[in-house]
């Protein structure tokens, strides 16, 4: 989604000088709660982890996580973007986003989740696309209620309890 934009929002790619800005992000407590992937990383692994898996999707073309990019700030907001995963043996389309706190009630993740909808229908990748939420994160369940997405299901995702939301074409 390099290049797209909502009306305050601009997406580019994850880039090596936005390390010490997501481990900014992973060292705040409620950020990194849903985020462990097996349990006790410091903030440091934590973000090791998760930009070795940014790069690594955008190395193998799997899509993958943009910056976004406050246009009348150029501050760094958070990420989000269209990521494809294996639930349950199936093979989906995951909007997923994570928001620097700094801007947590300004419905900046609403804003490019629906961007992600939009362009995932526009061109076709799916005739649904799902977000893979916690059970305890409201704040994420909220996103995608908003994006139009109802609740399809409970499973276990990288051996974590999720709550799958979805949404039709």
């Amino acid at each position: 989604m390099e290049g797209e934009e909502t009306e305050r929002l601009i997406f580019r790619p994850v880039q090596k000088d936005d390390f010490e800005w997501w481990l900014n992000f992973s060292q705040h407590p409620e950020t990194s709660k849903y985020f462990d992937f097996g349990g006790n990383l410091t903030p440091f692994e934590l973000t090791t982890l998760w930009f070795e898996k940014v790069f690594d999707r955008y190395k193998n073309d799997q899509s993958g996580l943009n910056a976004l990019i406050e246009k009348s700030s150029g501050l760094r907001v958070g990420q989000c973007g269209i990521l494809i995963q294996e639930v349950d043996n199936i093979t989906e389309f995951e909007i997923g986003y994570s928001l620097d706190p700094d801007f947590w009630g300004k419905g900046y993740a609403t804003e490019a989740a629906i961007k992600c909808r939009e362009y995932a229908f526009e061109n076709d990748f799916a005739d649904s696309v799902i977000s893979i939420i916690h059970p305890d994160n409201i704040k994420s369940q909220n996103v995608a209620l908003r994006n139009g997405m109802t609740f399809d299901k409970k499973t276990v995702f990288r051996d974590m309890r999720v709550n799958v939301y979805r949404i039709n074409k």
